[in-house]
């Protein structure tokens, strides 16, 4: 109608304030009352704020009611709370007039009023019929008070309870499913008893079995509000009604797929899932998938967890970390990105990047520290020439296209919306590909759309927050993009549906699937404002949190009355046992005074979906016995490789058969790997330089050289912080044990030295090599010196030759195997332990004689290598697990887990 909603009686009602930009403004208006609150943080109070506001609007309260408050009442913290709304009440109004805007609680209140006038001064000819509200809304309850007055208008009440006692009616309290009813029928002025049944053919003109059961159920405590109900009725109304509890989540996720495609089996049959969880509704939908059965949530999902939400966030955060590993990788490894180039060649580049550089200890932050990283790479450089050139082009053009965003987020606070410029074109830049622009992907499809008005909306309304830091920046987007929410445009199937709470009250299925029937979850849990206390809410004249509870109470006694209902529930999540729901307990209860058992038994649906993932036997993994041919195995071995082959020789198989090399974490702590390296090169720098003698000034000289060491990682600035001072702790060590051991007459005579010796096996000879860290000569003969900066092996593992790196070191100086060096009798064996921890250092010396450890040593490596010389001899995993702690770096390949059991190794 003209004078309608919309028409001209409409015209004068201004229109709402856009949601993203009254958040934010509310945001800067928070930020003003307490300085230290956060960017982000201000975003989510807004949001509460603004709830709070359009509470107040729907209730049709002031906030001149503040005054009733008395701040004294209450803790300082809430009276810093009043003395913000009361500035809030005088600001926000003038506010929304410089905006020309309402409040869209507000906005709605004056439409909906406008209806209603324009209706009583002209009551429409037509029929006007308002069915399924339950006038929550004082506003709404006043337009049905309109539409029940005139001459062809109905209001169709749903769900109301016309058996219930009279006494029951009175004690309804807030939570209960029938609230709403009784207090829209006082406003609408009618008894419950004037209240006519809808004339329907084919309908019955009572409640259903069903419904009269749940009512009773329902009835506040110390009610009889069953009086007709008896255990054969009961068990009537729970014939087609089934309880299925899982053990998880994921088992109820599971099961009711399988409820919704036996649904399929009958021709125009429809079933849907109603939940007020959205994360069962996407196992649900996700699990569906196993028949190609595609169904959406008509609840949508939020933005953040789409394509293009998420591609968003993750470039937003790898700029502001200053391209850190992990935010890298995610953006590059994004099904969105494409950096003008071939998606193939740019996942290919962006796993030679991760190997070169972004595995290990992290590199300099910014651009500058990847290309830096990648120079101080010389072994990946030299072995991959050709792959180094094409990661250093493709840092060129990813610096291009990062660039203005990294200065924009370079850590000076900026205008939001220059940050946000910057990021969208830097987004769209990476986003595009050699045959499609960036906009054309990242915008497209309904996620790209409702991407792009977000952005739009946030580039309009961005300006209200003012300069942020690059630090605030991704966590603002994450925040704001959170409450966005997705909806399909389209359902995807035509008989099975995901409903929440408002759409499952418009509608019905043949099958009505309730699930997440667990206390806080359904009914949800009623969480207070953060801007009001409950008692704040109460003498305010707001509703409490419960008046939410009693509507999901009046959904679900609706939806429980289908003609056929399966009830779901997991009883633990994250491996937290779960209440299941009042409702449910309050059913039972009844269903006990009655004298009922069994009466809502399921079809074991938990099983059988189990079951589809079952196998009648279990497989059987063996252990790996890989037996390549003689050709194929090593027949070169280091001596620090020793202890691997005697360990575990299936990772020798990985490594020298198959050629597979262990890769760092992504962004890895600086572990000793990395400290051992470099203790070795200042060690070796000195020992080079003063090795016949030491200055007196022995520490300062160390202590340079390990600056200049150092100073060539800053690549990789975390292994400076982590170890430098570690390093400062065992110079003054070092140097009293080398004054130590000089006087005793041992000086260097090789350093970083490389020697090798050859075997007679049946294979043919088999060459063993070394790198001496360091040898000395001393009075007797030679002392084999080992810098280790991790764990050292005990005098009895070398004896029974676990450990026998320092004794093969022995005999291959005894046979003047090392470059340089003569031929000559081995008196020590020493492990030099740097930590730099309480005890910076120790000198372990191996109480064994020297000559026989090395000829044992040699004995064993050819009992060895002749073994493997046997074609039939396979290379096992773990060989000598009880004396290996520690995860082998193979043990994922060799399946270590499954054949050996769950009952070893599972930490």
């Amino acid at each position: 109608p003209e004078d309608g909603v919309g028409g001209a009686g409409a015209i004068g009602v201004p229109p709402a304030l856009s949601g993203l930009k009254r958040q934010l403004m509310l945001a800067k208006l928070v930020r003003a009352m307490n300085k230290e609150t956060s960017p982000d943080q201000a975003v989510d109070l807004a949001q509460e704020l603004a709830r709070l506001l359009d509470h107040v609007a729907t209730e049709r309260l002031s906030f001149a009611a503040l005054e009733n408050l008395v701040p004294a009442n209450y803790a300082e913290h809430w009276q810093q709370t009043l003395e913000f709304l009361t500035i809030l009440t005088h600001e926000w109004p003038k506010v929304l007039e410089t905006e020309h805007a309402l409040d869209p609680a507000e906005r709605r209140n004056r439409l909906l009023d406008a209806q209603a006038g324009a209706w009583r001064e002209r009551p429409p000819a037509d029929p006007v019929i308002a069915a399924g509200s339950t006038g929550s809304i004082p506003a709404t309850a006043a337009l049905l008070s309109v539409v029940a007055r005139l001459p062809q208008g109905a209001v169709v009440l749903p769900g109301l309870d016309r058996d219930a006692p009279d006494d029951a009616w009175r004690e309804f309290a807030e939570h209960h499913p029938q609230f709403g009813m009784a207090r829209l029928l006082e406003h609408l002025g009618v008894e419950r008893e004037d209240v006519e049944t809808w004339p329907a053919p084919g309908f019955t003109t009572g409640p259903s079995p069903r419904a009269r059961l749940i009512n009773a159920a329902l009835a506040p405590a110390g009610v009889d509000a069953a009086p007709g109900i008896g255990a054969e009725a009961a068990g009537a109304a729970l014939a087609d009604v089934q309880l299925v509890e899982c053990p998880t989540p994921g088992d109820e996720a599971e099961a009711i797929a399988l409820i919704m495609r036996r649904a399929l089996e009958t021709p125009g049959k429809t079933a849907a899932l109603v939940t007020p969880e959205r994360a069962l509704a996407r196992r649900v939908a996700a699990a569906l998938g196993r028949w190609d059965i595609a169904i959406d949530d008509s609840a949508g999902q939020p933005l953040a967890r789409t394509q293009p939400g998420v591609f968003l966030l993750l470039t937003a955060r790898m700029a502001a970390d200053r391209f850190h590993p992990v935010p890298l990788l995610s953006v590059l490894k994004h099904p969105l990105a494409g950096c003008g180039m071939p998606t193939a060649r740019l996942r290919g580049l962006a796993r030679a990047l991760e190997i070169a550089v972004l595995r290990g200890p992290r590199p300099a932050e910014g651009m500058q520290g990847l290309k830096d990283a990648l120079k101080a790479n010389r072994e990946f450089r030299e072995k991959s020439r050709k792959t180094a050139g094409e990661i250093d082009k493709f840092l060129k053009v990813l610096d291009g296209v990062t660039r203005p965003t990294a200065k924009a987020m370079d850590g000076t606070p900026r205008p939001f919306i220059e940050i946000l410029e910057a990021h969208v074109a830097m987004a769209e830049a990476l986003a595009a590909t050699d045959a499609e622009t960036g906009r054309a992907r990242l915008w497209a499809k309904e996620a790209g759309e409702a991407a792009a008005t977000f952005v739009n909306e946030l580039a309009d309304a961005g300006r209200e927050l003012g300069r942020v830091s690059a630090t605030d920046y991704p966590a603002i987007l994450d925040s704001l993009m959170a409450r966005r929410m997705v909806r399909p445009r389209y359902g995807l199937h035509p008989r099975l549906h995901v409903w929440g709470l408002l759409e499952a009250r418009l509608q019905q299925a043949d099958v009505m699937i309730l699930g997440g029937l667990n206390e806080n979850t359904w009914p949800p849990e009623a969480k207070a404002s953060p801007w009001m206390s409950r008692a704040m809410l109460g003498r305010f004249g707001l509703p409490l949190p419960e008046r939410r509870i009693g509507l999901a109470a009046h959904d679900f006694a609706q939806a429980f009355a289908a003609p056929e209902v399966i009830l779901t529930r997991s009883e633990r999540v994250d491996g937290t046992p779960q209440v299941p729901s009042r409702w449910l307990l309050r059913l039972g209860n009844l269903l006990e005074r009655l004298g009922i058992t069994g009466a809502m038994a399921a079809e074991p649906w938990p099983a059988w979906a189990a079951g589809l993932d079952a196998r009648e036997e279990p497989a059987r993994i063996a252990e790996p016995a890989p037996t390549p041919p003689i050709e194929a195995r090593p027949r070169r071995i280091s001596v620090t490789r020793v202890e691997t082959w005697l360990r575990d020789p299936y990772a020798i198989y990985a490594r020298y058969v198959l050629g597979l090399e262990p890769l760092d974490p992504i962004d890895a702590e600086p572990g000793a790997a990395d400290r051992g390296i470099i203790v070795h090169e200042v060690l070796d720098r000195f020992i080079a330089e003063y090795g016949e003698s030491l200055p007196a000034d022995a520490e300062k000289k160390l202590l340079a050289i390990g600056r200049q060491v150092f100073a060539e990682r800053l690549a990789q600035p975390g292994v400076h912080a982590f170890w430098w001072p570690r390093f400062e702790r065992i110079v003054p060590w070092f140097i009293a044990c080398e004054r130590k051991r000089r006087a005793r007459g041992f000086v260097p005579a090789a350093h970083e030295i490389t020697g090798a010796m050859t075997l007679a096996a049946p294979g043919g000879p088999f060459t063993l090599s070394a790198r001496a860290d360091r040898i000395d000569r001393g009075p007797d003969g030679f002392a084999i010196i080992d810098y280790k900066t991790g764990q050292v092996p005990t005098t009895p593992q070398v004896e029974k030759g676990w450990a026998p790196q320092l004794p093969l070191e022995a005999a291959i100086a005894e046979r003047g195997g090392f470059a340089g060096l003569d031929a000559g009798g081995v008196v020590e064996m020493v492990y030099l332990r740097l930590t730099g921890g309480r005890e910076p250092g120790e000198e372990r010396t191996i109480d064994l004689d020297p000559a026989k450890a090395a000829a044992d040593a040699v004995r064993d490596l050819t009992l060895l290598v002749g073994q493997f010389d046997d074609p039939a001899q396979p290379y096992l995993s773990q060989r000598g697990p009880q004396l290996e702690r520690r995860p082998g770096d193979y043990d994922h390949l060799a399946r270590v887990r499954e054949w050996r059991g769950s009952g070893e190794g599972d930490e």
